[in-house]
């Protein structure tokens, strides 16, 4: 890897550089263990990331996460570990970039946000409509157990100690208020239609 170039050579295996940099958090002793796997890891990561200078970030990247992670861990093998560490980032690396797509902006395939404003503005009065017609159908009680709980935001127990109803009867009725305002608002859909 052409980026870095060798700064010091060290005869010492891999085992007593991690034992010695474990000790004393020497960078040049953590330097030395990271530039005998450059091509390992450049290689790794160009492996999982596709293009030249993503995998060169990575790389240098690792070598931070190494200053941080090999004192907190017991590493028998090194380039073992090494390996599943550039890995590891890889796909770390590669999930975030999923989460933020970006693509390009093309004005011809939207719409104007005056004409989906008024059109949404429309459409929810027109469902708030046809709810205030039906929210009158239900019985009594279970018109005052789907209010309190669908407008007043209170939980079962609340509305049981409130309409002196047990709380399976309050279930009950918030259950087949729903499901008689759903019937209610579907055949003034498909009155209107």
């Amino acid at each position: 890897m052409s980026f870095l170039t060798n700064i010091s050579s060290d005869d010492r295996g891999d085992q007593e550089l991690v034992s010695a940099y474990q000790s004393s958090s020497d960078l040049n002793i953590l330097t030395t263990l990271y530039q005998r796997y450059l091509d390992l890891l450049y290689g790794v990561c160009l492996k999982y990331l596709g293009e030249s200078e993503s995998a060169k970030d990575a790389v240098m990247d690792i070598f931070e996460e190494l200053a941080q992670k090999l004192p907190k861990h017991e590493v028998a093998y090194f380039r073992g570990w090494v390996y599943t560490l550039a890995k590891n980032h890889c796909l770390m690396k590669l999930r975030s970039s999923n989460r933020v797509r970006t693509g390009s902006f093309d004005p011809d395939h939207m719409q104007t946000a005056e004409d989906l404003h008024l059109n949404d503005r429309m459409e929810k009065e027109a469902q708030l409509g046809r709810l205030s017609k039906c929210i009158e159908t239900p019985a009594a009680d279970q018109r005052t157990v789907v209010e309190l709980f669908y407008l007043k935001n209170l939980c079962y127990k609340e509305i049981a100690t409130i309409t002196g109803l047990q709380w399976n009867k309050v279930r009950s009725h918030i259950q087949n208020g729903r499901r008689n305002l759903k019937i209610c608002i579907e055949q003034q859909e498909k009155a209107t239609a």
